[in-house]
């Protein structure tokens, strides 16, 4: 087995290490508003859950050569944005938003989503997502050294949790229904496999 030390390797190598590691890992849309009124929508797979009570997620987004990606910049500025889980059914479009494009332009725009008013955060959601989940920042890290910060931790609490119905029964949430799509490495991508349980030892 090898053994390599993180600190004798270069960003893009850990990076392939952590990416290929670390599967297969959930995929975020997030949609968040810029000051000037122009809806932002990227999506991350640095996501996951922290916390049941209360509910919160964390949103881990890496700088661009030290600089702050717009969704980070949104959000630090604004405290709210909206997660989407990212299906099947959307991540054709929703891999459109990655595009670099201007702070003056909108990836909502360009992969044609449809904007939905969210109920108790200023951001809009996207109707073409199954699930959505409107959050307000809980707490937020420069991770990398304070000098040059390399990452910019957002833990959000929810505070509203949009499902589609025909996912939802008696407060569970039906995996094939919602068929997920979770990020490998490369442009590698994987769906929901085989499902199988294993009783917890008491």
């Amino acid at each position: 087995m090898l053994t390599i030390d993180p600190g004798s390797m270069s960003e893009r190598e850990n990076y392939k290490f952590l990416i290929g590691s670390i599967i297969p890992r959930p995929i975020a849309f997030v949609t968040t508003m810029s000051k000037n009124g122009v809806l932002n929508g990227a999506p991350f797979s640095y996501f996951n859950i922290v916390s049941s009570n209360p509910p919160m997620i964390s949103l881990s987004i890496q700088r661009s050569n030290g600089k702050m990606k717009d969704t980070a910049r949104n959000i630090k500025e604004s405290n709210e944005f909206v997660i989407h889980v990212v299906d099947e059914q959307n991540v054709e479009t929703i891999n459109q938003t990655a595009a670099s494009l201007p702070s003056d332009q909108s990836e909502v725009e360009l992969a044609k989503l449809t904007p939905v008013q969210s109920v108790r955060v200023s951001v809009p959601g996207v109707k073409e997502a199954k699930i959505r989940m409107e959050c307000i920042v809980e707490q937020f890290l420069e991770l990398g050294g304070k000098d040059s910060p390399g990452c910019d931790l957002f833990i959000g609490k929810v505070v509203l949790f949009h499902i589609e119905d025909a996912i939802y029964e008696k407060g569970r949430i039906d995996p094939r229904g919602l068929a997920a799509i979770s990020r490998l490495a490369g442009h590698a991508y994987a769906k929901v496999g085989e499902i199988f349980e294993i009783d917890r030892p008491k």
